[in-house]
Order: C-alpha cells, then sequence, then structure tokens
C-alpha cells in the first residue's frame, strides 16, 4: 500500500507549483546564479592572445585538458578568468574527506558537530587557494613556454608580471565560483558546486549536437551510425538513471519501547546502501591520472622530441597506446575505474563506525549479532554490492570511449559526463519534488488548524 507521502507525491501538479513561491524564488536564484557562470566563462585572462590560445587547445585535443575544458563550459579552451573552474574546490573537498577518514585529528573535527564542518570547510577552502595557485601558475609558464616552442607569441608580455596575474585572476575567478555553489546551495535548488559542473558540460552539448550533424550532412559519419549513437546515448540515460536508484536495504531492528498509551512496540528501519557508493569520483580519478603521461608530453613539445632517443621512443610509446580508444588504454581505464571504486567506498563508508552507532543506540540487524559480527556482515554486504556498481561504472564510461574511437565521433562527451549529468538532474528533480511536498503539507496542516478553530 502506498503511504501518504507517495500519494501526495502522485497528485502534484503545475498548479501546486505555482502556489509554491519560495520554491520559484530559488529557482529563479538557481538561474541566475548559472547565468552569471555562462558569462564569467567569456571573460579573458588578461594577456593571452586567443587566436594563438586556439592552436594550443587543437594541439592539445586528447589530454586530460579536454576533461577540465568539459567541466568547465568551454572556459579552458577560451583561458577565461573561471578558466580552471570549480574543480579546484572539488579536488580540495575529496582531499579533506579522504583525510578526514584517514587521520586521526581531522577525523576528530568530523566529530564535533558543526564547530568541526567549520573548521573542514575552512581547511577545504585554503586547500582551493593553493591548488588554483600551483595550477594557475604552470598554466601561465605552459603558455610562454608554448609561444617559445612553436614560434607564436600566446603570451603578449610574457613574464614573472604575467604569470602573477594570471595566478591572481584564476584565484579570484575560482573562489567566486566556490562562493556561487555555496549560495546556490543554501538559497538555491540542488548543490551548487555539482549544478555548476552539470551547466558547464550542457553548455557544450549544442556545439557537440551541431558538429554530429554537420558530420552526417557532409557524409563523414552515415545517418545510420547517427542513429545508433542516439539510441545508445539514451539507453544509457536510462541505464544510469536505472542503477543510481537502487539500493541494498539492510532492515534493523530496535528494541520494544514503551509508547504514552503504555503500549510496547518494536521499531523497524531500513540502512540505505547505494549500489553506486563512490558516484563519479572513479571515472574521474582514473581518467585523469591515464591522460596526465599524454598532456605532459603534449605540452613537452612531443614534436621536438629527436627520433632514437629515450624520450622519444617514450613520447611515441605514450601516444600509440595511450590514446582514446586503443585497447591498452580502455582496459587500464576499466581497471582504474574498477580499482578507485572499492577504494573510496571503503573510505568514504565506514563499518565499524555504523557497527558502533549502532550498537548505542540499541539496534541491531535480525539474525546478526550486534559489535563485530553486525561489522563483518555491512562489510560483506557492501563488498557485494560495490562489485555491482564497479562494473556498471566501467561499462558506462567504456561504451562512450570505444564509440568515438571507433566511429570517429567528432566530440569527447564521455560516460563521466553523462554520470554528471543524470546524477545531477536526478537530485534537483528530487529537490524540487521534496519543496513541493512540504508545501502541500503545509496547506494540509493549515486547512485542518482552520477546521479545529471552527469547531
Amino acid at each position: 500500500m502506498a503511504s501518504r507521502a507517495d500519494q501526495v507525491a502522485a497528485n502534484l501538479s503545475l498548479a501546486n507549483f505555482g502556489q509554491a513561491t519560495e520554491l520559484k524564488k530559488r529557482l529563479w536564484f538557481t538561474i541566475g546564479a548559472l547565468i552569471v557562470f555562462r558569462f564569467l566563462s567569456f571573460v579573458p585572462l588578461p594577456g593571452v592572445d586567443p587566436t594563438v590560445l586556439a592552436q594550443l587547445y587543437r594541439q592539445t585535443q586528447g589530454g586530460i585538458l579536454d576533461i577540465f575544458n568539459t567541466f568547465s563550459g568551454g572556459s579552458l579552451q577560451r583561458m577565461s578568468l573561471i578558466a580552471l573552474g570549480i574543480m579546484p574546490y572539488i579536488t580540495a573537498s575529496i582531499v579533506v574527506q579522504l583525510g578526514s577518514s584517514l587521520s586521526p585529528q581531522l577525523a576528530a573535527l568530523k566529530k564535533e558537530g558543526e564547530a568541526g564542518r567549520k573548521k573542514l570547510n575552512q581547511y577545504t577552502r585554503f586547500g582551493t587557494v593553493a591548488l588554483t595557485a600551483i595550477q594557475g601558475y604552470f598554466i601561465a609558464t605552459g603558455l610562454e613556454n608554448y609561444g617559445a616552442q612553436s614560434g607564436l607569441q600566446a603570451v603578449v608580455d610574457p613574464g614573472m608580471l604575467f604569470r602573477m596575474t594570471a595566478v591572481i585572476s584564476l584565484i579570484g575567478g575560482t573562489m567566486f565560483l566556490m562562493w556561487l555553489g555555496e549560495q546556490i546551495t543554501s538559497r538555491g535548488i540542488g548543490n551548487g558546486a555539482s549544478l555548476i559542473i552539470m551547466a558547464g558540460i550542457v553548455a557544450q552539448l549544442p556545439v557537440t549536437l551541431a558538429n554530429l550533424f554537420e558530420s552526417g550532412r557532409t557524409g563523414s559519419i552515415s545517418g545510420l551510425i547517427i542513429v545508433g549513437i542516439v539510441v545508445i546515448g539514451l539507453g544509457l540515460i536510462a541505464g544510469i538513471c536505472f542503477m543510481e536508484r537502487g539500493q541494498r536495504r539492510v532492515l534493523i531492528q530496535y528494541p520494544k519501547r514503551q509508547t504514552k498509551q503504555g503500549i510496547m512496540q518494536a521499531d523497524r528501519s531500513h540502512l540505505p546502501l547505494k549500489i553506486n557508493t563512490a558516484g563519479v569520483i572513479p571515472p574521474i580519478f582514473a581518467s585523469s591520472l591515464l591522460l596526465l603521461p599524454l598532456t605532459i608530453t603534449q605540452f613537452a613539445g612531443a614534436n621536438t622530441a629527436p627520433e632514437g632517443s629515450f624520450w622519444g621512443d617514450t613520447v611515441l610509446v605514450i601516444n600509440q597506446y595511450l590514446t582514446h580508444g586503443q585497447p591498452l588504454y580502455m582496459a587500464l581505464y576499466g581497471l582504474g575505474i574498477i580499482f578507485f571504486c572499492f577504494f573510496y567506498t571503503a573510505v568514504v563508508f565506514n563499518p565499524e563506525e555504523t557497527a558502533e552507532n549502532l550498537k548505542r543506540n540499541g539496534g541491531f540487524i535480525p539474525g546478526i549479532r550486534p559489535g563485530k559480527n553486525t561489522e563483518n556482515y555491512l562489510d560483506y554486504v557492501l563488498t557485494r554490492i560495490t562489485v555491482v556498481g564497479a562494473a556498471y561504472l566501467a561499462v558506462i564510461c567504456l561504451i562512450p570511449e570505444y564509440l568515438i574511437a571507433r566511429a570517429g565521433i567528432p566530440f569527447y562527451l564521455g560516460g563521466t559526463s553523462l554520470l554528471i549529468v543524470v546524477n545531477v538532474t536526478v537530485d534537483t528533480v528530487t529537490q524540487i519534488q521534496s519543496h513541493l511536498i512540504a508545501h502541500q503539507y503545509r496547506d494540509l496542516i493549515k486547512k485542518a488548524r482552520l477546521k479545529g478553530k471552527l469547531r
């Protein structure tokens, strides 16, 4: 039988949406913040020649820059103030999260509640500034080195002044995006950082589809292949929606407690374990590590490496075997996804802590003794569902890689981008539905109070 919440959710309509004033304000604020983000992606970094920069991007396609450029909505390709996007903040957040699971000092801060969370957020901000400064300096020196190697001047006036200006500008752009994401989270709908990344990916989608259909019009790609790509894309989206909402619910039993009426009742609840506990972190880590050598060789000047030398042979092997679609790359990519899926799941979910919390609150799993046995059971269940989650992530990410390489599709929109877009969309729609349900419940409570007064 459907619960009251399910019945209310089924009765949601556009009329209810029109009456939810607070929800509309949050939606308008979110849309306005994302528009500001898109405007900033076209503000250029001072001191950079855009014509030479376009040549640089064409020469470095296929490396790790493609991933960051996709996540930043093309800002890296245009070298705007937000060229690094919000990825330094995401990286710092992951590092702090991993540190809170591995370091006793950070773990103690995590257990302090709101005060500890504020300190961890402060550490995340400091880490964001440090990462942005390091990445910004390497970008500035890389632009200068590129101009020196190719004979073209990518930087109008190279030198320490340009490097300092570029680093300060990139730090300001990234910190503004971090602040904007926090404002969306608190005053808008959904997770701000995730929405900014999704907006960058979606902004590249019209250009991607235009290039695809233009290739079909010119005959470089057959119409049958285009139809097959669209069908496979829709199938992948449906599979992601199904798997991301999949859970293994572990039954939790609580002892009988006396109520106001003197009746002894035993409470039951569920511990939801997601099939994909690691989210999109494994594909990002695996692809970044694999494409890092290719990016280094491109920036270091692969064309200038003498043939027959150790460096020249190394560059040749990297460019031959570690590019998109190669069997070695796809095998290492799949193994990397599986490894990071298990590693990150083991970090973010602690069976020992969960078993201890259940024992402290009097809860237990039916048929399993509290304490060490509960810990072993949770670890066993989590390992089994992580196998399914890792296989699902590997399939979702390898299918687009294979299609891009074999069909000659002129764009890069991999499984990681699909995972981010679908996950963020589902999460945002869920939050909108929660706001509508809360608004409808408030109306029911007001009507009930009004009837009570009339009686």
